[in-house]
């Protein structure tokens, strides 16, 4: 028997958009002091090809950061945790996060789906200021599914280093190229539910895991034991 810990609810507010659009937009929830941190976090963690056990985009730049204690910090911002909890409403634990950035004209995605059948949360959490023209995300709300990709329904995301976008895995989204150059780094975490982690755990090499992913978080309004490995 494991004990998770406590995450407490997401303001109402908060979680009555996420309810109907799938997807949330947590402005300027990085504090300031950190930002330095984590985009020399990323920066560092830059390397060849050679350094993932499975392939990744050409036309992106990627970063092992998964050991950054800063990082970790960032994956752990209560209203993040919260957002998540509500989504998945049972023990959910950290299953990923690495560095993502959209080299110049490249990054462009199809609209798609992470987490078909999944029980899974994903964040991105902005290093730099991002927009239209430097390969911002884009989603199609919740409410506005209707079931195959439609770009006309998109809608494209900016803002500000500091911001997170925290949304079910299951939502249609993708990257726009970055036609400017401008550099739009970003940490891509994942949340699963428990009954995800042994897969998880089974492929953390091909994954690119380092860090510690035993600790396990709950919804403070439901049971915090549960039975399970970490």
């Amino acid at each position: 028997m494991t004990t998770a810990t406590m995450v407490d609810p997401l303001d109402g507010a908060l979680a009555a958009a996420l309810d109907r659009d799938g997807y949330l937009l947590l402005r300027g929830a990085v504090p300031e002091t950190w930002r330095d941190a984590l985009r020399d976090a990323f920066d560092a963690g830059v390397g060849p090809v050679s350094q993932w056990s499975a392939p990744r985009g050409g036309d992106w730049r990627h970063a092992l950061v998964d050991l950054d204690p800063t990082v970790q910090r960032t994956c752990r911002l209560s209203t993040l945790l919260a957002a998540a909890a509500h989504m998945l409403r049972a023990p959910f634990f950290l299953s990923q996060v690495e560095g993502r950035e959209p080299l110049p004209d490249g990054g462009h995605q199809p609209l798609h789906r992470d987490g078909a059948g999944m029980t899974a949360v994903a964040a991105l959490i902005f290093l730099d200021s991002y927009g239209p023209e430097n390969g911002a995300t884009r989603v199609v709300p919740r409410h506005l599914d209707r079931g195959a990709p439609d770009e006309a329904l998109a809608l494209t995301l900016a803002g500000e280093a500091g911001d997170i976008l925290v949304f079910d895995a299951d939502l249609l989204h993708g990257a726009t190229c970055n036609h400017s150059g401008a550099r739009r780094r970003s940490l891509l975490l994942t949340f699963l539910s428990e009954q995800h982690r042994a897969e998880q755990n089974a492929a953390r090499a091909i994954r690119n895991v380092r860090m510690d992913t035993s600790e396990a978080f709950a919804p403070r309004s439901r049971s915090l034991a549960y039975s399970g490995r970490a």
